[in-house]
């Protein structure tokens, strides 16, 4: 059996174009919670950031004695969008 060549243009998965259309519809991003409940895996979102196609941030804040913390994924933009056709 022989391997298949690899193609010069690859197709980008599509659990990734479909997390990166989320995250290019929101100006602020996502938060994790909201990927998580989109089907999104915190392991897909870790390979995002890695890639360098999304940004992720941490927010910190209290309120009434209260602290929370929310975990948000961002999108990048850029020529990764182009080669994804993502604009």
């Amino acid at each position: 059996m022989m391997a298949r060549p690899r193609s010069a243009h690859r197709r980008p998965k599509p659990d990734r174009r479909r997390a990166l259309e989320l995250l290019a519809a929101s100006s602020d991003g996502c938060t994790e919670a909201i990927m998580l409940a989109h089907g999104f895996t915190v392991a897909q979102m870790v390979e995002l950031v890695r890639a360098g196609l999304a940004s992720a941030n941490r927010r910190a804040w209290s309120r009434d004695s209260r602290k929370m913390e929310v975990a948000t994924v961002g999108h990048r933009g850029g020529a990764a969008d182009h080669s994804m056709g993502i604009n």
